[in-house]
This record gives structure tokens, C-alpha cells and sequence, in this order.
């Protein structure tokens, strides 16, 4: 009996903390979001940039044939 209160009583504590830990999750503020789409811009501009490049690569290619 003792050994089974014990386990029960951890298995409780544990999902206390459990839930615990998931309220304190802050949410994402104005600085954090604004950041998120600065580097969502960046990756897209930078996709954009290689694409150009390549087209610039091929196109010089074919120039010199």
C-alpha cells in the first residue's frame, strides 16, 4: 500500500508540474513577431537573389556557346 500511494503521489506531482509549465509558456510579443517576419522577408529576398543569380549564370553560359 505505501509503495503504491508513493507512485500515485509522484504521478501527481508530475502532472502538476506538468501543467504548470505549459501556463507558463510566454506568448510571442510585438518584437518577437515583427522579428519572425523580418526573417521570413530575409529568406524570401535571399531565395529571390539566387534565383536571379542562376538565371544571370545560365544566361552567360549560353552567351558564350
Amino acid at each position: 500500500m505505501f509503495k503504491s500511494g508513493i507512485a500515485s503521489g509522484a504521478v501527481a506531482i508530475m502532472a502538476a508540474l506538468l501543467i504548470v509549465s505549459s501556463g507558463c509558456q510566454k506568448k510571442e510579443g510585438p518584437v518577437e513577431q515583427a522579428g519572425k517576419k523580418v526573417d521570413q522577408a530575409t529568406e524570401k529576398v535571399g531565395q529571390e537573389i539566387e534565383k536571379a543569380g542562376s538565371k544571370l549564370q545560365d544566361a552567360s553560359q549560353s552567351d558564350k556557346k
